[in-house]
């Protein structure tokens, strides 16, 4: 693997075992963080307490960035555990994009947002997800943690055009993807990263990565998770779907140092593990003897 993604929550600790197995990988990968319990679009502020051990974690994990949800998670002093979808109204865009400034400026590390699988949607909204979620993006001047599954997910339960999704929002600021299994009941698809991705995400993927060039990828597989040489050949799939969309989109990007490959547990083309930095340096050695 070349990177992988930790859930920040399971390690705003003050030590044991899950402190101390994060140091030991963080001696040989790099590591994204990424949260479930921000709640940004909730009706309550923003817990000061919260972002505090979550700038405790960033420093001793230097992430290239963090993210969390599109989302609220409860209400009254209660936390429910889930990321609960958010109204699309002007009001919350305005609301979320305000958070999200003061997030990236209290963590001084760049900061994203994701879009969620959801089961149910407000008659008050005023736009669409994809609208929304790009408003916010643009306004807060964040980067978009881009979940393939979940636009799949959403895309069946609500009955919108996956496509249109995935061609409206700034792909530009698409710093991340998610990619995942899901389990469709019939009538509704549920967000479980459960099994294999399936072809209908996959062809998703290659669009996406067609539109936003060389981005790192995550592969989701939180549930009934199997052995270690499954999980890889998940990643070494997406990796191949990746060169097969650049090389079909502009074969020029070919150049260009791919980012990273992780699985079960980040963009930019310094943020990779061991093996894209070995390939890197092969490339730069190549290039250097050919001039």
């Amino acid at each position: 693997m070349d990177f992988f993604e930790v859930i920040s929550e399971n390690f705003m600790v003050d030590g044991g075992k899950p402190v101390y197995h994060l140091e030991r990988v963080l001696e040989h990968y790099p590591v994204i963080q990424h949260g479930v319990s921000l709640g940004i679009g909730g009706p309550e502020a923003l817990d000061r307490a919260y972002l505090q051990r979550l700038k405790a974690l960033v420093r001793k994990v230097q992430p290239a960035w963090v993210s969390d949800h599109f989302c609220w998670c409860g209400a009254g002093g209660a936390h429910l555990h889930d990321l609960l979808p958010l109204p699309y109204t002007w009001e919350v865009v305005q609301l979320v994009a305000e958070r999200a400034r003061q997030v990236q400026d209290f963590l001084e590390v760049p900061f994203a947002l994701e879009n969620t699988s959801s089961y149910m949607a407000y008659t008050a909204s005023q736009m669409s997800e994809w609208q929304f979620i790009s408003e916010v993006a643009e306004r807060a001047d964040i980067g978009l943690m881009f979940d393939v599954n979940n636009v799949y997910v959403s895309a069946y339960n609500h009955g919108f055009d996956p496509h249109a999704f995935i061609a409206a929002v700034p792909h530009e600021r698409i710093v991340q993807i998610h990619v995942a299994g899901h389990t469709n009941l019939g009538k509704v698809i549920i967000d479980t990263h459960r099994g294999h991705v399936i072809d209908g995400v996959w062809d998703l993927y290659r669009e996406t990565v067609a539109r936003t060039g060389p981005v790192s990828t995550l592969i989701e597989w939180d549930d009934e998770i199997p052995e270690w040489p499954v999980l890889a050949a998940e990643a070494e799939k997406a990796r191949a779907m990746r060169d097969e969309a650049l090389g079909a989109a502009a074969p020029a990007a070919r150049v260009v140092p791919a980012p990273s490959m992780g699985s079960a547990a980040g963009r930019s083309a310094s943020h990779g593990g061991p093996r894209e930095l070995a390939a890197r340096e092969e490339s730069a050695l190549g290039e250097a003897v050919a001039e």
